[in-house]
């Protein structure tokens, strides 16, 4: 069996700041990790690979730099990590980020599933992993919290809803995108992490994953963004001394929008 788990670099920071010309993330001296959701994912690959056998493929698109992280997943047992990288994907939406790295899975060949993590926390968009099943032309789970059983041509699993969760069956090839309850990413060995060290990631761009220049980058995205801004936050308070009796009355006053009675 052949996985492909889809990862993202994302910043290292809830302190996001943003360029006010560009409507995009300042980066620059902002540490980045990946997206821990996506962690899950790699985890869920290589149990399954642990259970029926198989590769686990990591991919990512991004900039050069996260090619050294992606050593950390193979660290954990994932077998090969490729990077996505060309200055022909630079502001790439969610439709242009999924189409690169469908391209890039289609390179692959002969995938039984995709892994993503259910979204990344910089976006929160969820959209990229339905977009790249949408493009392959596969059937796509999201929001899956347990796998049952898993064959070469189907799968078994739970994937949460709003009432609680339902159990389904899906065809392979196919996609998932999962959720933190689905299991708890593991350290990684020092066997798994000597054999990092000595991993090469190969970087592919665009003219080697086939890609249409046209669908790439911003000339790929139909999306803009017209202005982002953090939102001020504003506290108010007031504080109703005295007896109890008195602070309820100050505060049905308060609540109702009347003149306080004394």
């Amino acid at each position: 069996m052949k996985i492909v788990v889809c990862v993202k670099q994302v910043p290292d920071t809830t302190e996001v700041k943003i360029n006010p010309e560009t409507n995009t993330l300042i980066r620059e001296g902002v540490a980045s990790i990946l997206n821990p959701f996506d962690m899950y994912a790699v985890e869920e690959a290589i149990r399954i690979k642990e259970k029926v056998g198989g590769t686990v493929i990591v991919l990512s698109m991004g900039p050069p730099q996260v090619a050294e992280q992606l050593k950390e997943t193979i660290a954990m047992g994932a077998d090969e990590a490729i990077l996505v990288s060309d200055r022909a994907f630079a502001g790439s939406d969610t439709l242009a980020t999924s189409y690169a790295l469908s391209k890039a899975i289609e390179k692959i060949a002969d995938v039984n599933l995709v892994i993503c993590g259910k979204q990344a926390i910089d976006g929160d968009t969820a959209q990229v992993g339905p977009e790249i099943a949408e493009k392959i032309g596969i059937p796509h789970l999201t929001y899956v919290k347990k796998i049952e059983a898993i064959s070469e041509t189907e799968i078994t699993l739970e994937r949460m809803n709003e009432d609680g969760y339902e159990r389904v069956q899906m065809p392979l090839p196919g996609l998932i995108t999962v959720v933190k309850e689905i299991n708890e990413p593991r350290l990684p060995s020092l066997k798994g992490m000597m054999r990092s060290k000595k991993a090469e990631i190969p970087i592919w761009s665009a003219a080697d994953i086939d890609a249409d220049p046209a669908k790439c980058g911003l000339n790929g995205s139909p999306t803009w963004v017209k202005r982002i801004f953090i939102p001020e936050i504003k506290c108010q308070g007031e504080i109703f001394s005295g007896e109890p009796e008195e602070q309820v009355k100050f505060l049905v006053n308060a609540l109702v929008g009347r003149k306080i009675v004394v």
